[in-house]
């Protein structure tokens, strides 16, 4: 939840930006996965910070919540330090769309658990010992495939924690399987805005879902007098 607002607050440009030009290796890599050179991109985020646009001028502000940042949480962080939240969003925005869909799906259809059903505590509950076993590799795969694709070396001298690639486009790791990329940096920051604001949806969606079983001890079909659902 709290990451959902990181995109947020005029008052968090005051930092300059100071990139080095990434080598060609670098360059060449972002092009296959997104659409931002380095040199380019530094250029452009500090002629946002000198304009006053919102979070640097990253995607993810629309109305009518806008430039939204209440607890002024952008105030005084650096260019690095938003795009790394920006990353760390979107990572919990397509879990958070993750566990909506589940919490819609697994009370009735759930193959790969033990239990008959119930509320989504109590399925977890009911795991059998080796299915923990490949969620953790799972996660870890996912991860390590993340870190790869987006993070700086720590062996890198000056190397500032969880600092991204300067090449890297935040949440972009080459995973398109259906070719739904669009090919247009316009169109795809367009569907990156639309993935953050569904991603902040499902976000409050899944905690909606986890309150509720928490409180009522029942599953949401139940609760709202369908238990067919």
């Amino acid at each position: 939840m709290a990451l959902s607002l990181v995109a947020t607050s005029p008052l968090a440009f005051s930092h300059g930006l100071h990139y080095a030009r990434a080598p060609r290796s670098a360059v060449k890599m972002q092009e296959q996965i997104g659409f931002q050179d380095p040199a380019e991109e530094s250029a452009r985020a500090a002629s946002a910070d000198q304009s006053g646009e919102f979070c640097y001028g990253l995607p993810g502000a629309l109305a009518p919540v806008g430039n939204f940042d209440p607890l002024n949480l952008l105030d005084g962080k650096t260019f690095d330090e938003v795009r790394t939240w920006r990353e760390a969003e979107l990572a919990h925005c397509r879990v958070g769309m993750l566990a909506a869909a589940g919490f819609l799906v697994q009370e009735k259809f759930h193959p790969l658990f033990s239990g008959d059903g119930g509320t989504a505590t109590e399925q977890l509950d009911n795991l059998p010992p080796f299915m923990w076993v490949l969620i953790t590799i799972g996660i870890g795969s996912c991860e390590a495939l993340r870190i790869s694709s987006g993070w700086s070396n720590p062996n890198e001298p000056n190397h500032v924690f969880q600092k991204l690639l300067p090449e890297y486009v935040p949440g972009d790791i080459g995973f398109d399987p259906l070719g739904l990329k669009p090919s247009d940096p316009a169109e795809f920051r367009e569907m990156q805005t639309k993935e953050l604001q569904n991603g902040r949806l499902a976000m409050l969606a899944a905690a909606g879902f986890m309150a509720q079983e928490g409180v009522t001890g029942q599953t949401w079909g139940t609760a709202f007098g369908r238990p067919d659902l």
